[in-house]
């Protein structure tokens, strides 16, 4: 399974991929001319220690390439940790890039996100972020129309001002922005999707953005099913 479907119309795709558990350790071991050709609990044990103690160097020479399709105010959020990537406490770069679709070049049928009646959450009692339960749903019924309504209006000004001649980059102003799928190329080390896991997994995180991290969790754990057990277990790279 190399593709996984998140929101509706959302997806995941592991591209490609570069080492395995085995490419942690032998990354570590190079300072002593030592190397494995066969994953050992030698070899286990070290890792473990690598993510207890927080060495987190060797976690940087296995790279993962994704295709994500996701609203645009889930990219916003994953942006941050490519921004980021080279601020790490104490760890330098931690291997990210990050290359996505423009309407500067395609007319692609755009694509949005719309939550159904029974997906609409509260705001938080003790928070200004996050959300809370599920609203009652003749309300949210009453918001996914609006939504779509909303949506249909822009789309509308959008085809219309391409029809006109207006270039497609500045057509695009018209659509509604953060339900906006997109779509984006993510190659990053072992350790920085480690890192988005460990904050993006957690309770509190945008339940959208919940979502692709669990779909990025299937793909890459059979990959590196040691450092990830390790780094999400110890949550040494945050």
């Amino acid at each position: 399974m190399t593709t996984i479907k998140v929101l509706n119309e959302g997806y995941v795709r592991l591209v490609d991929h570069m080492g395995s558990d085995l490419t942690v350790a032998n990354a570590a071991r190079v300072s002593y001319a030592k190397q494995s050709f066969e994953l050992s609990d030698r070899d286990i044990k070290l890792i473990k220690f690598l993510a207890r103690e927080g060495h987190t160097s060797p976690f940087r020479h296995a790279i993962t390439q994704f295709e994500v399709y996701a609203p645009l105010m889930v990219a916003r959020q994953w942006w941050k940790y490519v921004v980021g990537s080279a601020h790490y406490e104490g760890t330098g770069d931690s291997l990210e890039a990050w290359n996505e679709s423009s309407r500067r070049y395609i007319t692609e049928e755009p694509v949005f996100y719309q939550p159904a009646a029974g997906e609409w959450r509260s705001k938080p009692e003790n928070s200004k972020q996050g959300s809370g339960d599920i609203i009652a749903w003749e309300l949210g019924e009453k918001y996914t129309r609006e939504l779509q309504e909303y949506t249909e209006l822009g789309l509308s000004k959008y085809e219309a001002a391409l029809a006109d001649g207006i270039c497609a980059e500045q057509a695009r102003l018209f659509l509604p922005a953060y339900g906006l799928f997109v779509r984006w190329y993510w190659t990053a080390s072992v350790q920085s999707v480690a890192h988005f896991l460990n904050q993006r997994l957690e309770h509190d995180a945008q339940k959208e953005i919940q979502e692709y991290a669990k779909a990025i969790l299937s793909l890459i754990e059979p990959l590196f099913p040691v450092s990830f057990d390790q780094l999400l277990t110890t949550g040494s790279v945050d």
